[in-house]
């Protein structure tokens, strides 16, 4: 009896997680800015989501937006490239909660510079980890966000996406690993609809977007 209990108020919080998504624009009207499908162009080229415009927005201002704290690392990849990303453990957006990763825009001699000032403390499957001076991380957390990345923690069905969206300019296919990408190039989104799994949308300034769409490219195919 438990078990069936738990399993209805399971079934009955997705139901309400995936009317909320499907809900008309103007029916949501709490927290507006913390949307994930809600996607504006102050500028031409440029892209504001959850409240954070992306080459403006410090990270320490998205921080007080979001009322959470990040916590910040450098990641060196093999093939040596480096990036320090701010990682939330946990939102909750109208009842949706999801994963939060952000990139910091910071000038090559800068980012060199905090990575022999810091300490590595481990690898990763794509690389190796470096923790940050304190005054490394207060100088990251003044920068501004270059990328969002948004992962929901719960599955979410591809209409959904679509109703939100629309039909994707391209879908391309990793070669490596099979995920597919739909591509928004006008509102700088690479959505991955995760194939059963969890998906992840990434948001990054439209000016910007071929820094992204590239290498997918050039490591994959595109869909008919």
């Amino acid at each position: 009896m438990e078990k069936k209990i738990a399993f209805s108020v399971l079934a009955l919080c997705f139901l309400a997680i995936s009317l909320i998504l499907m809900l008309p624009e103007d029916s949501v009207n709490d927290t507006p800015n913390t949307l994930p499908w809600n996607i504006t162009h102050p500028t031409p080229g440029t892209l504001k989501v959850f409240g954070i415009t992306l080459g403006q927005t410090t990270l320490g201002e998205a921080e007080e937006i979001l009322k959470a704290e990040t916590q910040i690392a450098m990641f060196k990849s093999g093939d040596g490239k480096k990036a320090i990303e701010g990682y939330v453990q946990e939102v909750n957006f109208n009842g949706l909660k999801a994963k939060m990763v952000f990139t910091v825009s910071i000038p090559p001699e800068k980012l060199e510079a905090m990575y022999i000032r810091g300490q590595g403390i481990g690898n990763s499957p794509s690389g190796k980890r470096i923790r940050l001076t304190i005054e490394d991380v207060t100088k990251v957390r003044q920068s501004p966000i270059n990328s969002i990345s948004y992962i929901p923690n719960i599955k979410l069905e591809e209409d959904i996406f679509l109703k939100r969206f629309g039909e994707p300019a391209q879908r391309v296919r990793e070669t490596e690993n099979g995920v597919i990408h739909w591509l928004y190039p006008e509102h700088g989104l690479d959505l991955v609809p995760g194939g059963g799994k969890k998906a992840m949308l990434q948001y990054i300034a439209p000016k910007d977007f071929e820094l992204l769409r590239a290498p997918l490219l050039e490591n994959g195919e595109v869909l008919e």
